[in-house]
């Protein structure tokens, strides 16, 4: 795994955070929640992806 993948997981959380605090304090704590869940969203999305590829690379490395 790139070191770079997990920087950018780390960037995506801390932007959603950031949001998320602005839209709540300003009372619009529906969009914030709206704003985490598709932070969420994107961020295992990306990890679904690394998975797939893992299980590709094994499949190829064992025949299967």
């Amino acid at each position: 795994m790139d070191v770079d993948f997990i920087f950018r997981i780390a960037a995506i959380g801390i932007l959603v955070s950031v949001l998320n605090q602005v839209l709540s304090r300003s009372g619009r704590d529906e969009q914030a929640m709206m704003t985490t869940l598709a932070g969420l969203v994107v961020v295992l999305m990306m990890v679904v992806e690394k998975i797939s590829d893992l299980f590709n690379l094994v499949k190829g490395l064992f025949g299967l």
